[in-house]
This record gives C-alpha cells, structure tokens and sequence, in this order.
C-alpha cells in the first residue's frame, strides 16, 4: 500500500521526544496558549524516564562534587511536586547506615545540615541520627550497623509523571502523538518543515514556528541526522541499571548504602511485594534504544547490598531489572558517577532562521523548572504574552479537594483519598481500590464508569481501565499497559502477561499485528 501523506496545519512548536523533558515543556508551552505537537518514536517515557531509581530527590551525593546549585533547585522542587501529584508522588524517609570505614560521621552531618537548609521545607521533615539496635530499619542490616542517619526525599512513578504531563497538555490544547518519528526537519526563515513518520511508513508533513529537540539521549543525534545542524555540545551516555528482589524488610523506610568505590546504590521498597535496588554507572557505547544489564552490573548491585544487608542478596534472587541510558552533559569527568546531572538549554534563534531549542542533560526532579525555563527562553522569539504557570498547578488526578476538602500534607491527603474511594465504591476490593487510587487520582472515576470495570482480563486488570489507558493515556501493546502506565507486569505469571497482549491485540486495531511477539511481553527488560 502507498504511504498516506497528511498535511497538518501550522504549529507554533513541534516538541520531538516524549520523556519527562519533552512531555514537561510541551505541557507549558500548551499552559500558555501555544498550539504545540510533541511526536515520540516511541511510547511515552519509553527509554531513560521510565528506567529511573523514581526519586524525587536533590541528590545528597552531588554535594561532595561541589554541585550546590543543582541540589539546592532540586531540593526546591521536591515539595512543589509532591503537592502537584499526590497520588504519584510521595515523601520518603531515607536511612544511611554509617560505615566508620566510609564518609566520617562529621562529613555526613555536615552534608545533611546543607540538605537541610539549602532550600525551604515544609512538609519533609529534616535529618536525625538513630540507633540501628533499636530503629526498626536496623532490623534488616547486618549488627555491626550501630548508628544510622535519616533524612527525607520523595518517591515518583515516573513513567506515570510523563503520561500526566501529556495528559495535562493534551487538555490543554496540544496533539500528542506517539509511534511517530520525526525523519527529517528543514529549517526555514519564518518555520520549520518537519516530515513524521509511523511504523507503517504513513507520512504527515508538520510547518511549525519553532522546534525543541527534547529527545534524550539522542539529541546530539538528532540535530546532525534530521535537523541538519551540526551540535555544539557533547552528551556523555551513562547506563544506569537496577535490579528487583522480593522484598527484603517489612517497614516503609528505604536506605543508601555507601559503597567503597565512593558511589552510594539505593534499596528501596518496591510495589509492595518487592524491593529495589540500584543504580550503576557505566560508559555506554552501543545502540541506544538497547541498554540492558549486564552480569557485572548484577554482581555489583548484589555484592554492594550484601555489604548491608543481614541476608544475602544473590543474582539468583533477581525477579526483574531495567536499565536506562543517561544523557548527560559531558564536563570531562573522568569518573561517570561525578558527571553533572544538571542540564543546558541551549536556544538558537535569530532574525533570519525559525528559533531552534535543545535541551542537553538533566534529571527527573528538575523537569518542571526546566519545562518553564524552556518556555521563557521561547517567549522572546514566538510573542508569548503569557507568564510561567506550572509551579502551583496540579497535574491531572492531583486535585483531591472535591473528594477530601482542602489540601493539607500530600501524603496524609492521598491516605483521606483513599478512604473516601473506598465509601464511594464499596465494591472494589481493598487493594484494587489503593491501587487504582495510586495510578489515576481523582480522574479514576473516568474508568470506574455506570458500567462498572468489566470482564477481568488478569488478576486486577480489567477491561475498562484497559480502554481508558487505550484512549486516555495512548496505550497501545500489552508492554505500554503492564510495565510503564501500570506495574503490574512484576505481580503477573507469563501466561497473564499472554493473556493482557492477546486482549490488546484483538481490541485495539493499533496493536502490533505479530501477537506472538506481545504474548512473552517483558517490558523491553530482564525477567527471571
């Protein structure tokens, strides 16, 4: 069959790349009246924002590189994200076992006392010192740990912090579209001609005012193969992997261990049933789009644990792992761990060719800011008369207050919501209930329509929240459902997982035609 070419109309801004950064500028961009059209190649947070440690966080370890700038915007942000999200976001409290043969006790304090104060509390509470032999997070650990450090950071469902993000654009104007690539972008005095592209070889043609070049790890990669621009600045591409065991403690604290090679890896409570484990740094040279973990990886996440943990954490103990390529910018760092995880933005705009705007680096917390800084760099060049919006804007399912009242602590807000979901349905059972209140927030009543959930297409998985992640949220496979708008491929057998991408198969005409290849679905990722 010929390729079908479809002329769209004008465009102020087409967006390629539909991780947090790309979904985040898009969503302010629409917030302030522009016609805007992000195009991702793939599913949203497909790659590198969907294969994070989901921490919102200013990163404590960042202050030994003397990075205080960055940790002081991150840890600004913390609080103004978790009050925008309280359904996907929540605070945590952090444990750090001392290691007499690490960090000394003064530099941890002293390091704590900046993280701390660096930026304005009010919800998280500050740092403390605990006696491990009597703190239930020293239960797990090994008895020589005798002494802990705690302090506060939040939690994120990443790949749904994206899919919100779009979500809030999309009702705000924008066209997302996703399974389109972008092959080729001209660039012209008053627009750009960008040529989209689908996985049927369907064309559409896009004139837009300005282009964002939001597309990761692939940015430099970007700018030479389709704009045509060669890029002034370098990306060093980090692999971080991680690795998921059945839980190893009972309580809800997550700890950073300190390792002797200066990093630090976290162990994180996981989905309930599960606990997390990561991340590595590693020089990554090969396809992008293909980062897996590797046997070291596994050894030194479980080797680094051990070091911790009263039972031994085994590569054999692995149930699933991810990994993820960082785009970071490249200073020249020798080791990858010490490599900025702050970001550029990096506008090329002038009188004679259609504004050009790339975004180099950055890191889940700070896509927000980023988002506004964007959009205020493209303010001069595109008229916009409107100002920055998003800092105490909820997104979509943020907005509690028709179900609990007022607002009052993110965290004590999502326990009262869930509460008022269960009086109003009491026909879900608790754990549906908790769990449909985590991924979708007040818009669960979207789903939870006068026809009830429908058949059960697996264990906690039913068809009408199936349609509303096919037409809400641009689900599409069976991988899109199970690993990235939801978690539940982790608590399903294969033949469950078989069963979700039979279904998605015969109901959405968008699904991939090879059903065989969805049956084994496996999130692009390592299952054991």
């Amino acid at each position: 069959m010929r390729n079908a070419t479809v002329a769209d109309p004008a465009l102020d801004v087409l967006v390629v790349g539909g991780g947090i950064n790309g979904a985040g500028i898009a969503r302010d961009l629409a917030g302030r009246g522009l016609s805007v059209l992000l195009c991702e190649k793939d599913d949203l947070a497909a790659h590198t924002s969907s294969s994070s440690t989901k921490l919102i966080h200013g990163g404590l370890r960042y202050l030994e590189y003397y990075e205080f700038a960055l940790v002081r915007k991150s840890l600004a942000e913390r609080e103004v994200l978790l009050r925008s999200a309280p359904h996907i976001m929540w605070p945590l409290r952090f444990v750090m076992p001392h290691d007499p043969h690490m960090r000394p006790v003064w530099m941890v304090r002293a390091g704590l006392f900046l993280y701390d104060h660096l930026a304005r509390r009010e919800v998280l509470p500050g740092s403390r010192t605990v006696d491990l032999r009597r703190h239930v997070a020293g239960t797990p650990l090994q008895r020589r740990f005798h002494k802990g450090f705690v302090y506060s950071d939040g939690w994120v469902d990443d790949a749904r912090l994206v899919v919100l993000c779009a979500i809030d654009a999309a009702l705000r104007g924008a066209s997302i579209l996703t399974g389109w690539t972008c092959v080729d972008a001209r660039r012209g005095p008053k627009a750009w001609h960008a040529t989209l592209q689908d996985a049927r070889g369907r064309t559409r043609e896009i004139a837009a005012r300005a282009l964002v070049n939001a597309a990761g790890p692939w940015a430099a990669q970007f700018l030479t193969d389709c704009a045509h621009t060669p890029p002034d600045k370098q990306l060093r591409l980090v692999k971080g992997s991680h690795i998921v065991v059945r839980k190893l403690f009972d309580h809800g604290h997550a700890y950073i261990f300190q390792n002797p090679d200066q990093r630090i890896i976290f162990a994180i409570p996981y989905e309930s049933d599960f606990t997390l484990i990561g991340t590595t740094d590693v020089e990554h040279h090969g396809a992008i789009g293909a980062a897996r973990i590797d046997a070291a990886e596994v050894s030194y996440l479980c080797e680094q644990a051990s070091r911790y943990f009263e039972r031994p954490v085994r590569p054999s103990d692995v149930v699933w792992s991810y990994s993820g390529v960082r785009p970071l910018l490249d200073d020249e760092s020798g080791d990858p761990s010490a490599v900025t995880r702050d970001y550029a933005l990096e506008l090329d705009a002038s009188a004679q060719a259609a504004p050009l705007l790339t975004v180099w680096g950055g890191k889940i917390t700070t896509f927000r800011k980023l988002g506004e800084e964007a959009a205020d760099l493209l303010a001069g060049p595109l008229s916009i008369a409107r100002g920055a919006w998003t800092h105490g804007a909820h997104l979509p399912g943020g907005d509690l207050s028709a179900w609990i009242g007022p607002a009052k602590r993110p965290d004590t807000d999502f326990a009262a919501f869930v509460q008022a979901l269960a009086r109003r349905h009491p026909e879900l059972p608790a754990a549906l209930c908790w769990r449909l209140a985590r991924c979708y927030g007040s818009r669960v009543e979207l789903l939870l329509g006068a026809d009830g959930l429908g058949a059960e297409v697996a264990p906690g998985l039913h068809e009408a929240e199936l349609n509303h992640l096919h037409a809400h949220e641009w689900a599409r496979s069976a991988d899109d459902v199970l690993w990235r708008r939801t978690k539940l491929g982790l608590h399903m057998s294969a033949a469950e997982r078989a069963a979700v991408a039979r279904w998605c198969v015969e109901h959405w005409s968008e699904a991939p035609l090879a059903a065989a290849a969805e049956a084994a679905s496996t999130g692009e990722q390592a299952w054991s």
